[in-house]
């Protein structure tokens, strides 16, 4: 990290602190004073002797290094404190910026700030009051966490940026960003600011890196999906999690490869099933995060290398377990530092292995929660944590650590209204449950938009959609398989082809609803719908809960 530190002088200010201090000392001085008038005999001066000249003299140095030791402490808090930021002329391409009233939002910036910088990103990181236009600019990602304060406010932190940034034109079409918005749900106007800097921003021609991601009220589960956002860009989807999932007890019921030969990633339908039937409690839209582990090979390869014995008792709190049972779940730490370890040390600086986020497929009434996972490699050709473990690594019936999310954002609509749904490879997942909620409640207005690379191996759940597409639950469906042609044709030109019926649905008040990759079908589907209806229609949609996104 190269970022330098703001001067001191720079933001010099009297702090209240400093103004109770100054209070105090007026008061002493003005109670000296009234007791000098109330004294009846004239004032006179004894000299002390010479023991209590150094009794006085010891007690006035006790309080000057006290003083001392104080403003030292301060002086150094201030400086761990102080926001890296470069100069004009040397700023980095990643920016991390804050709004905050109370302090929270300042401290998840930093956070987030520090997940870029231990991931090797340099970043700056900047009060956004202090920035305009013209400094966004010279950015090409951007990191903002705000909060909302009052009816619907921004921080008064933010005020200027809000008096001279938005309401001034911007031309912001370099630059990439995501936004953290913090509110509360008890107050009508919830994250408002964060949505005002969120259209502001695309206003400007800035493109997003991902969907908005609410906070209400500190909630751990969204502070873990807008990290699970950090680790995607920062190339480290192993950075441990700032607050571990209370996971419940799950079993892997089923397993199956649904795309054999296919030139993509093994794609597996997962089922499970929860050891207490009560969990099985959820609506379509939510999340299932996912408590990952190492592989018995990996674990044992890392042993052999680190020169342990994995048998070894441990303790973790009042827990006793081995070592190898802390490793699988676990990041596996460098084996050649830990030749020279205990066990017992080495479990004591383990850390969790973060948890892993997947659309749920499935409604409860189908008595097990379904998943759509893919198979991801990592650099070293290793399986993934959480697609190894679900896909691989975990035998039948194993437990499987499981929390459920509340997404009420990608929730179906509350009525029959019309619905288009798009999405490509594992985003079918979450299209497909909320496609068997529309189906429960009697609502076939549903229109499916979905690519994937082949018709033969890779149109997930074919036999349940055309089913239903055939029985009437479905009006339309519409694919894209772009390795079956000449020319590679992915869903959002065939939604683009079918823009005449597109604007005849959102004439009729159909909700759209988006799942699947970030990267390429997200905004070009986005980039048709703008086409069709235009931006601020678009944003109206949004605002009236008609255009949902869940990607990723």
């Amino acid at each position: 990290m190269s970022a330098r530190t703001t001067s001191a002088a720079a933001h010099r200010r009297i702090d209240l602190s400093t103004i109770g201090n100054a209070l105090v000392l007026l008061a002493l001085a003005v109670l000296a004073y009234l007791l000098l008038r109330w004294q009846a005999e004239p004032v006179r001066w004894l000299a002390p002797d010479r023991q209590r000249l150094l009794w006085a003299a010891a007690g006035a140095g006790a309080y000057a290094a006290f003083v001392g030791a104080v403003a030292w402490a301060r002086a150094r808090r201030a400086r761990a404190q102080a926001l890296p930021r470069a100069a004009a002329d040397t700023a980095h391409e990643w920016l991390v910026a804050y709004a905050s009233q109370t302090g929270h939002a300042e401290f998840l910036a930093r956070r987030s700030w520090q997940a870029l910088a231990d991931s090797g990103i340099g970043a700056d990181i900047a009060l956004l009051g202090g920035l305009d236009g013209s400094a966004l600019a010279r950015y090409r990602q951007a990191l903002f966490v705000v909060s909302t304060t009052g009816e619907g406010d921004a921080p008064d932190s933010a005020a200027r940026f809000v008096r001279v940034a938005m309401g001034a034109p911007a031309d912001l079409s370099g630059l990439r960003y995501g936004v953290l918005a913090l509110g509360d749900r008890e107050y009508e106007q919830y994250c408002s600011f964060g949505h005002r800097l969120d259209h502001w921003l695309r206003h400007a021609g800035a493109q997003p890196l991902f969907d908005l991601v609410e906070v209400d009220n500190g909630e751990p589960g969204a502070l873990r999906h807008w990290q699970h956002h950090l680790g995607l860009l920062a190339g480290h989807t192993d950075l441990p999690d700032w607050s571990a999932p209370s996971y419940r007890p799950w079993r892997l019921s089923e397993r199956a490869l649904l795309n054999p030969d296919s030139v993509g990633g093994p794609a597996f339908h997962i089922a499970l099933t929860p050891e207490d039937p009560a969990e099985l409690q959820w609506q379509a839209g939510d999340i299932a995060e996912i408590g990952p582990r190492n592989g018995e090979a990996d674990v044992a390869a890392w042993l052999a290398e680190a020169q342990q014995d994995g048998a070894a008792p441990v303790r973790i709190g009042d827990e006793i377990d081995n070592l190898t049972a802390r490793l699988r779940a676990s990041r596996l730490p460098d084996a050649h530092a830990a030749r020279t370890q205990s066990p017992q040390a080495i479990a004591e600086a383990l850390q969790p292995l973060p948890h892993r986020e997947y659309s749920i497929a499935s409604l409860p009434d189908d008595g097990s929660l379904h998943l759509l996972v893919r198979q991801m490699r990592q650099p070293d050709g290793r399986l993934g944590s959480g697609s190894g473990w679900l896909t691989a690594h975990a035998a039948e019936q194993a437990r499987i650590d499981l929390r459920i999310r509340r997404n009420p954002s990608f929730h179906a609509p509350p009525d029959a209204r019309p619905m288009i749904l798009i999405g490509n490879g594992t985003g079918i997942a979450g299209l497909r449950a909320l496609l068997k909620t529309r189906i429960a409640n009697g609502q076939t207005r549903n229109w499916l938009l979905f690519g994937e690379r082949s018709a033969a191996h890779d149109f997930h759940y074919r036999n349940e959609l055309q089913t239903w597409l055939s029985d009437g639950l479905i009006e339309r469906i519409d694919l894209a398989f772009s390795r079956d042609g000449i020319e590679r044709v992915y869903v959002q030109q065939r939604l683009r082809e079918q823009s005449a019926r597109l604007r005849e649905w959102l004439d009729a008040g159909a909700a759209v609803y988006v799942c699947g990759s970030l990267e390429g079908m997200a905004p070009a589907v986005d980039a048709v719908l703008r086409e069709t209806v235009g931006l601020e229609a678009l944003e109206a949609m949004a605002l009236d809960g008609r255009y949902r996104r869940d990607v990723y």
